[in-house]
């Protein structure tokens, strides 16, 4: 299981469910994920998020990640060129 940003996730050992929004990878193996609560606070402010180990998490439910297509016009300057060295 690959946690992604933007996936629904739950945490297992606290029931902590949200999306995610943010991983980081640690020097040795260590991969953190920030998962941000639904919803909104008192104050109309979306909820602080909370980290967990990637591990802890289960999806619930996953993003959808659309097909790219290429971006932009015709490359005229050499330099921006892809190919170009």
């Amino acid at each position: 299981m690959i946690v992604r940003l933007g996936d629904k996730v739950e945490d297992t050992l606290t029931g902590f469910k949200g999306t995610v929004v943010s991983i980081t990878d640690w020097l040795y193996g260590c991969r953190r994920i920030a998962i941000q609560a639904y919803g909104l606070d008192k104050d109309g402010k979306p909820f602080d998020y909370q980290v967990f180990d990637e591990p802890s998490l289960v999806i619930i439910k996953s993003i959808e990640c659309p097909d790219k297509e290429a971006t932009g016009g015709v490359r005229d300057i050499p330099s921006r060129r892809r190919d170009a060295r």
